[in-house]
C-alpha cells in the first residue's frame, strides 16, 4: 500500500511555497512523525511529517521548486511493501566494490599531498595574490520569507501615512520589581518575568484611553476592536516574523510570558502554523535586545500602530531638581496618520510611559 505525501494548507492568503529541503532520501525507512521535508511560504517555514511508517520510494519535487497546497511531492510505501521497495531501491545502480591496496611509497606521497593542501587552506588567503584580497561576488535567491518581508515593508511605506513619535521611560521601577519578584514568579508560574509582559500590559492600558491605536482603516470605514491581539516580533535566522498573542489585552503577566515563550519557541523550531501569524491588531518590536538605541518601526498593515522598544542605558536625569543616574529606555510609536492624530499618538505613548513607570496603574484600569 502506498501513501501520497502532499503539501499541507498554507493558510487563507497563501497559494504557493518553496520546497526548501528534503530531510529524507529515496530508500530511507520512515517512522511516524519523522520530518520528511521543509517548505517555506511567504510567512513561515513548515515541516512535512510522516503519518505512517514505511519507505520513501519516490520524490516528485526537488529542493528549490515551487509547490502548491494539495500537491503530491512524494510517495511512501507502507509496511511490508515498503521494506520490499527499499530492498529494490538499494539494489539499483550499485557497482562492485573492490579493495585497492596502496603501496607504502604511494601512501606516503598521498599523505604529503594532503598535508600540503591542508597547509595551503590554513594559510592567509590574501597571500595568494600579493596580499590583495580576492574579489568575490555571490548570488543567492531570496527566500520566500525574505521576499514576503520586502513586499510588506514596501506596501507599508506606500499605503500608509506613517509618522513616529518618541518618549523615554525610567525603567527603575520595572527592574526593581523583576529583581524582587523573579524567584517567586518563576516558582509559581514556571516562566521568568521579562520586560515584554510589562509593555504588553502597558499597551493594553493605553489602548483603553486611545482606541484608535487598536483600529484599522477598512475602505471608508474605521474598524474598532474590543479585543487586542498583539503581534510580537521574533528574530529568526531567516528574518523577522510576527506571531500573534491572542487576547493579549486581557492577559495577566504570567499568561503573557507563557504565551510569548511558546510563540518564540515555535518560531525558532519552525513549528509556527499560518494561523499563528494571522490577524493582530497592534504590534511590539524590541530592537533593544540587539543594542538598538533608537529606531522608527515600520507598520504592519492593516494595523495602524506599532511600538518599538530599545536598549536600556544608564543616563543622567533630573528628579526633584537633582541629577541622578537612572536606567532609561527610548520608546517609539509609529502610527498611521490617516487614522491617528499626533495628539492621540502622544497620549498613547505617554500612557505607556506612565504605566511602565508605575505598573500599579493597571490595578485601576477599567
Amino acid at each position: 500500500m502506498t501513501l501520497e505525501i502532499k503539501v499541507p494548507s498554507l493558510g487563507e492568503s497563501e497559494s504557493e511555497a518553496i520546497l526548501e529541503s528534503w530531510l529524507k532520501n529515496v530508500g530511507d525507512h520512515i517512522m511516524v512523525d519523522d520530518i520528511l521535508a521543509e517548505i517555506e511560504s511567504d510567512k513561515v517555514t513548515m515541516e512535512i511529517t510522516a503519518v505512517a511508517e514505511g519507505t520513501l520510494i519516490a520524490v516528485h519535487k526537488q529542493a528549490g521548486e515551487i509547490v502548491v497546497p494539495g500537491e503530491v511531492i512524494a510517495v511512501l510505501a507502507e509496511g511490508i511493501e515498503g521494506r520490499r521497495k527499499k530492498a529494490e531501491t538499494s539494489s539499483l545502480g550499485v557497482a562492485d566494490v573492490k579493495t585497492v591496496k596502496i603501496a607504502p611509497a604511494v601512501d606516503e606521497s598521498v599523505a604529503e599531498a594532503v598535508a600540503d593542501v591542508a597547509s595551503f587552506l590554513d594559510s592567509d588567503v590574501s597571500a595568494v595574490k600579493g596580499n590583495q584580497p580576492e574579489r568575490i561576488e555571490k548570488r543567492v535567491p531570496m527566500s520566500a520569507l525574505r521576499r514576503r518581508i520586502a513586499r510588506r515593508l514596501t506596501q507599508a511605506q506606500h499605503s500608509t501615512a506613517t509618522l513616529t513619535t518618541f518618549n523615554e521611560i525610567n525603567m527603575q521601577t520595572i527592574m526593581d520589581l523583576r529583581k524582587q519578584q523573579q524567584d517567586a514568579f518563576t516558582k509559581a508560574h514556571g516562566v521568568k518575568l521579562g520586560f515584554m509582559s510589562f509593555f504588553v500590559r502597558a499597551c493594553a492600558y493605553a489602548a483603553q484611553q486611545v482606541p484608535a491605536i487598536n483600529a484599522f482603516i477598512d475602505g471608508n470605514d474605521i474598524l474598532y476592536h474590543n479585543y487586542m491581539d498583539i503581534g510580537i516580533a521574533v528574530s529568526t535566522a531567516k528574518g523577522v516574523i510576527v506571531p500573534v498573542l491572542r487576547d493579549a489585552g486581557c492577559m495577566d503577566f504570567a499568561a503573557i510570558e507563557r504565551g510569548i515563550a511558546t510563540l518564540a519557541d515555535k518560531a525558532r523550531n519552525k513549528q509556527l502554523q499560518p494561523a499563528d501569524l494571522m490577524g493582530g491588531t497592534f504590534s511590539i518590536t524590541n530592537g533593544g535586545v540587539f543594542g538598538s538605541l533608537l529606531s522608527t518601526p515600520i507598520l504592519n498593515p492593516p494595523q495602524s500602530a506599532i511600538l518599538g522598544m530599545h536598549t536600556i542605558q544608564k543616563r543622567a536625569v533630573v528628579e526633584n531638581d537633582q541629577i541622578i543616574i537612572r536606567p532609561m529606555m527610548y520608546v517609539a510609536l509609529s502610527y498611521d496618520h490617516r487614522l491617528i492624530d499626533g495628539r492621540e499618538a502622544v497620549q498613547f505613548l505617554s500612557a505607556v510611559k506612565a504605566f511602565a513607570e508605575q505598573p500599579a496603574l493597571g490595578l485601576f484600569a477599567q
